[in-house]
């Protein structure tokens, strides 16, 4: 008994240290891995490892809950540009040609994309609507973790399965963003996939074709707005510019939908009426096609259909983090 009682600040000591070490890890080395040129499976699992360590360190609060989603969204970030970091080998592994035929079907024989920009844009200008429609594209970056700031606030106790599904949906969609890196439209416009008279050809056979009649409406929006500063703004914002399929940015949104309609009716009207805009805005401004979002919205079904069949295993893992923060924590 008196050796246990002696070993076990020492075991708590030990613990907290590779708590923390594994904690300043997850931050350093994925931005250090370009310099001393980490393997990305050593980035991944430094950076994966971040959230456990400060559930271990820290006894839970609100605080420490909104700080373990947001480690969870630093290691989504950092994993989802990893395979960017070498945009040829990226390259050779593209699909671009897959969605256009789907989208040319669900567009009755065109793509959605420019059936909304014919519509509703004016080449050459930026309209009214394509402002409000770029700000609500920007404004995702911020919209799911406002829906889960909200739930915690108003509704703590739904807050650990709300957290989990949406991190469930970031991680399986870059999970696929790494096995299926596939272009967005305005990409394949770009290198003329999308020309007029070369239907879903490749680029090789675009010789004297007229240029492709898709804009990326949003880049136009953010030159105007931001001057100088847009260029800067884009390249922090990029990322990886081939990870469109399924769209994290419909299914996180519909998701949030789903899960503040599950605290009220009016907060989950809100959620739709920003999940829907969205949804349209993402394909008129060229950043989507339509089927990416069909694949977003089967991603949430997924997550929320699979949600039970996982949850021994996750309340497994949770209890033995638990065990090691009450260690660590006295």
């Amino acid at each position: 008994m008196r050796r246990r009682r002696q070993s076990r600040p020492a075991l708590r000591t030990a613990v907290r240290a590779a708590a923390g070490l594994a904690l300043a890890g997850s931050v350093a080395v994925p931005l250090l891995r370009r310099r001393w040129r980490v393997p990305p499976p050593v980035t991944i699992a430094a950076t994966a490892a971040g959230p456990f360590a400060l559930a271990v360190l820290l006894p839970r609060t609100k605080a420490r809950d909104a700080a373990l989603f947001g480690l969870q969204m630093w290691a989504f970030t950092i994993i989802h540009e990893l395979p960017y970091d070498d945009p040829e080998r990226l390259r050779r592994r593209l699909h671009v040609r897959y969605p256009i035929p789907v989208d040319r079907v669900l567009g009755l024989g065109e793509l959605p994309n420019v059936r909304l920009q014919r519509a509703f844009s004016r080449p050459g200008q930026v309209t009214a609507l394509d402002r409000v429609l770029a700000i609500i594209h920007w404004a995702w970056f911020v919209e799911p973790h406002l829906v889960l700031l909200w739930i915690l606030v108003r509704r703590e106790e739904r807050f650990p399965r709300a957290a989990r599904q949406m991190a469930a949906a970031y991680d399986l969609g870059c999970a696929i963003y790494f096995a299926v890196p596939t272009a967005p439209p305005w990409w394949a416009a770009e290198q003329g996939y999308l020309a007029e008279d070369t239907g879903a050809g490749g680029a090789e056979a675009v010789a004297g074709a007229k240029p492709p009649r898709l804009r990326r409406v949003m880049v136009e929006v953010g030159e105007k707005a931001w001057g100088r500063a847009w260029p800067a703004l884009y390249e922090s914002l990029g990322g990886n510019p081939w990870a469109a399929m399924p769209s994290l940015h419909f299914a996180t949104s519909a998701l949030g939908a789903i899960l503040l309609s599950e605290t009220g009716p009016l907060a989950g009207a809100t959620g739709w009426a920003y999940a829907l805009t969205l949804g349209f805005a993402l394909v008129y401004l060229g950043e989507h096609y339509a089927i990416d979002l069909a694949a977003g919205a089967a991603l949430v079904a997924l997550v929320r259909r699979g949600e039970p069949l996982v949850e021994p295993l996750a309340l497994r893992i949770s209890g033995a983090v638990q065990r090691l923060e009450r260690l660590a924590n006295g």
